[in-house]
C-alpha cells in the first residue's frame, strides 16, 4: 500500500464510511487536533522523568486514537467498526490524578507554564488538549458526539496539569507563581 493516494490533491478527504468532505471541515480539524495532541503525548512519554508513567501515557495515546476514530467516522454510519471509549477510561485518568495529587503541595497560586523543558512540553500538551475539547464541543453542536469523548478530554487536561506539577516536583523545577500586576 502506498502512503500517497492522490485522492486529497483537490482538498478533500474521506471519513470512515466513505463520505468525502473538505480538509477544512470542522470534523477534520477536530480529529487532526486529536492527532496533534497524541504527538505531544508522545513527546511527554519520551521524557526521562516519565519513564515510570510510560504505560499510562501509551494507554492515553491509544484512547486518543480511539477518539480520532470516533470523530473520523461519518455521522450515522453504523456499518463502520470503531473501537470504544468507556467510563473506565475516564476512571483511569481520575485514579492517576488522585495518585499524583497525594505527593503535591496544595496549590496556592496560578502557575506560569515552564521551569523545565519536560514541564513546558506538558503544558503545551495540556493547552492542545483544551483546544481539542473546544473543537469537539463545537462539532457536537453540528453533529452529536459521544459524550464520553468530551468528558475524557476534559479529564485528560486535568491529568496533564497535575502531571506538569508532578514533573516539576520530581525535577526540582521551580513553579513560578503568577503575580498579577494591579
Amino acid at each position: 500500500m502506498k502512503i500517497y493516494t492522490k485522492t486529497g490533491d483537490q482538498g478533500s478527504t474521506s471519513l470512515f464510511g466513505g463520505k468525502r468532505v473538505l480538509k477544512s471541515d470542522l470534523r477534520i480539524d477536530t480529529y487532526g487536533t486529536v492527532d496533534e495532541l497524541n504527538s505531544w503525548m508522545g513527546v511527554l512519554r519520551d521524557q526521562p522523568v516519565n519513564q515510570s508513567r510510560s504505560s499510562v501515557l501509551i494507554e492515553i495515546q491509544d484512547r486518543l486514537f480511539t477518539i480520532g476514530s470516533i470523530l473520523a467516522t461519518e455521522p450515522g454510519n453504523t456499518k463502520v467498526k470503531i473501537p470504544t471509549l468507556t467510563e473506565t477510561d475516564i476512571q483511569l485518568l481520575e485514579k492517576e490524578i488522585d495518585s499524583m495529587d497525594t505527593v503535591l503541595p496544595p496549590m496556592k497560586f496560578f502557575v506560569l507554564p515552564g521551569g523545565h523543558q519536560a514541564v513546558s512540553f506538558g503544558h503545551v500538551a495540556r493547552t492542545v488538549c483544551r483546544r481539542t475539547e473546544r473543537l469537539v464541543i463545537a462539532l457536537n453542536q453540528i453533529d452529536p458526539i459521544n459524550e464520553l469523548v468530551i468528558k475524557y478530554l476534559n479529564r485528560l487536561s486535568d491529568y496533564l496539569f497535575v502531571l506538569c506539577r508532578v514533573m516539576a516536583n520530581e525535577l526540582k523545577a521551580p513553579e513560578a507563581p503568577w503575580k498579577p500586576r494591579m
